[in-house]
């Protein structure tokens, strides 16, 4: 019974490819498995037919949950809903459907790393993450956040989003400068299945005090986590930790919030406050928009003269061995792997006349109910890019040793 019971368990496994040996799935090329969380696995890939040069991340519905009606529409309601996030500061999600049996959503690929691993790497070379690019990524956040919450159906009427899950691990900084809140579209009707599978666990870090107490939430509370990410990226220490999850939970509650500036002299009075108005307690003494803790921030950034490029060659130097494997890893499975005498009349292709890039022109869906786009004017083109959570045994190098390798 139990090798019947592996083999079964075998054989739900999808072959994850890799970037010189891809998988076909649809129409798309697996190049590799890039993370793994409670509901679903994300993929690497890119289409068939070599005619773009784009990669995309897979999310794949893991197959002990698909076999459950509530979860299969939960998964493709809310994937329904991310494909209407069309913002610079929102990873896009181009499709959802069904392959082969397998419940997916394919989204736009980013290469960098997600804001937790950024902080950790700080912590372990002693650095900080620079005030203005702190206060640049915060207004990112904040501008997101803002588009989500006032996004309307199609009736006209506001669909009132609220993340819920705002932390650093769903904030990806690209190697090319941008700033992505990731998972946005599935985070809300996601939640109550998390708490189901224990997947909220070490979230209550980045929850506001309404949402420890359980009453109803709106659109401030994803404020008041910001602030919480703010105050981080400034002192590089979590703002509220406990050894139980009881008392963690009860410093949420009591959210005392000592000043940014105590742990960083860089940090100004300005900013000091719009730290503290993020992170009060009440509601009503918050800021009671996304948008207004966004403009006080870009009103901040201005005095520093920030360019967004300085944030990309930030990244690039605190993970200069990843980004080099990144741009090997991406250069193989766009250029290196077989297409597998494919033609643009083959299934899955492109046609001849298809562009290149998919920013206005997304990839027709595979399932067998074709997802209709609500009819918007889209964002100006943002730069292909591609979502790749790191594995958390990623262990990084210290900065001196890959200088001195460098020099050598």
């Amino acid at each position: 019974m139990a090798s019947k019971s592996q083999g079964k368990r075998e054989k739900s496994k999808l072959d994850p490819g890799s970037p010189s040996e891809p998988v076909l799935f649809g129409k798309y090329y697996l190049l590799g498995l890039i993370a793994r969380g409670g509901m679903a696995e994300v993929y690497r890939a890119r289409l068939r037919g070599g005619e773009s040069q784009d990669l995309f991340a897979i999310k794949v519905m893991r197959p002990q949950l698909a076999r459950e009606a509530r979860f299969v529409d939960m998964f493709n309601r809310e994937g329904q809903l991310a494909m209407m996030l069309e913002n610079s500061s929102i990873v896009r999600t181009w499709e959802f459907g069904q392959i082969d049996g397998r419940h997916y959503i394919a989204m736009e690929y980013i290469g960098g790393r997600d804001l937790t691993q950024c902080l950790r790497r700080c912590q372990e070379t002693n650095q900080r993450i620079p005030v203005p690019h702190a206060v640049y990524i915060a207004s990112r956040i904040g501008h997101g956040l803002s588009f989500a919450h006032n996004v309307r159906g199609k009736d006209g009427r506001p669909l009132n989003i609220v993340n819920r899950d705002v932390s650093p691990s769903n904030v990806r900084l690209s190697y090319d400068g941008e700033v992505k809140l990731l998972d946005f579209g599935i985070a809300q009707g996601l939640m109550k299945f998390m708490s189901e599978i224990g997947v909220l666990k070490g979230k209550f870090s980045y929850m506001s005090p309404e949402q420890i107490r359980g009453m109803p939430l709106d659109a401030r509370t994803d404020v008041f986590s910001a602030g919480i990410i703010l105050h981080e990226m400034l002192t590089t220490e979590k703002l509220f930790r406990g050894d139980t999850e009881f008392a963690l939970m009860e410093k949420v509650r009591k959210a005392e919030v000592p000043r940014p500036s105590r742990f960083n002299r860089r940090v100004t009075e300005e900013l000091d406050r719009v730290v503290l108005h993020a992170l009060a307690r009440d509601v009503d003494d918050r800021y009671q928009s996304a948008a207004a803790m966004a403009a006080d921030l870009q009103r901040i950034l201005e005095g520093y003269r920030f360019d967004p490029k300085e944030l990309r060659q930030f990244m690039r130097q605190l993970f200069r061995k990843e980004y080099a494997r990144e741009q090997m890893e991406a250069a193989t499975a766009l250029n290196s792997h077989p297409q597998l005498g494919e033609s643009p009349g083959v299934p899955g292709s492109l046609p001849a006349d298809r562009p290149k890039r998919y920013a206005s022109n997304p990839p027709v869906s595979s399932t067998s109910h074709p997802v209709v786009r609500p009819n918007r004017t889209p964002e100006p083109t943002v730069p292909p890019s591609l979502q790749e959570p790191v594995a958390s045994d990623d262990k990084p190098r210290g900065f001196w040793s890959r200088l001195m390798r460098r020099k050598r």
